[in-house]
């Protein structure tokens, strides 16, 4: 699914316009990316949270060359899936089995 499709299912489910669908997915999007870049986390209570994890630097080696080089430590942001998320998305799966 990419945003285009998200929007519409959004405004489908939430019985409103693609605009303003749209509009307030942006709105939730800058939100996270700007709580982000704060280093303070969000997190949604059954789905998940989004939070920024400091990577070190480290030694890696070129594998076209095969010489060694460096990468710098850096910020990364990660999504961890809640309790919630996991058990709808491995529903289906138990369901089948039986």
């Amino acid at each position: 699914m990419n945003k285009t499709e998200l929007i519409n299912a959004i405004a489908t489910k939430a019985n409103t316009t693609q605009a303003e669908a749209g509009r307030v997915l942006n709105a939730f999007l800058e939100t996270v990316t700007e709580t982000l870049q704060k280093d303070e986390s969000v997190a949604l209570v059954g789905f998940g949270s989004f939070e920024v994890k400091q990577r070190a630097e480290r030694q890696a080696r070129n594998l076209q060359t095969g010489k060694p080089m460096t990468i710098p430590a850096k910020k990364a942001p990660v999504f961890k899936a809640g309790k919630g998320l996991k058990e709808a998305v491995d529903a289906p799966k138990k369901a089948k089995k039986k």
